[in-house]
């Protein structure tokens, strides 16, 4: 019970507050990037159909992201809405975050 109320607090903590103000923070940008991963894998290194991010340049990110939220990539499906809920520092932040990593996991 006392773990329940616990987790409770901390999440109402973490609604009340937010994250960081800046899209640039390394945790914020993490954290983002988290949400990423179901579609475009772990450290947007995607072994399927949906394009792997890892590796991108962040010009190219940034672009296409851009679109996806002002809605003018018509092969777009799901990323239209994804992209209409970050601002653009946070676009830009994930772009930067993705192409910063390499395309293939260190062994």
């Amino acid at each position: 019970m006392c773990i329940r109320r616990s987790a409770a607090a901390g999440l109402g903590l973490l609604l009340a507050c937010g994250f960081p103000a800046s899209a640039t923070d390394r945790d914020t940008v993490s954290a983002l990037a988290a949400g990423c991963a179901s579609c475009h894998g772990t450290e947007g290194r995607s072994p399927g159909a949906i394009p792997p991010l890892a590796g991108t340049p962040r010009a190219v990110l940034t672009a296409k992201l851009s679109a996806f939220k002002a809605g003018d990539d018509p092969d777009a499906t799901i990323m239209s809405r994804i992209a209409a809920g970050y601002s653009d520092d946070e676009l830009e932040a994930l772009a930067r975050y993705f192409a910063n990593l390499t395309a293939e996991e260190e062994q």
